[in-house]
């Protein structure tokens, strides 16, 4: 739906390149880097003292 609303000239010509760049996080909010992260709440860490 995005895409549809960016292909259209009104509003491509409407978009400063500012608003552009803020459309990328919603693209890119559901990419995690380093992998699937397992967080166990009922484990506690050992930590070296």
């Amino acid at each position: 739906m995005l895409q549809d609303v960016l292909d259209d000239p009104d509003w491509a010509n409407t978009l400063s390149p500012a608003d552009r760049r803020g459309l990328s996080p919603l693209f890119w909010t559901h990419v995690l880097p380093y992998g699937q992260v397992h967080l166990d709440m009922t484990a506690r860490l050992r930590l070296r003292t």
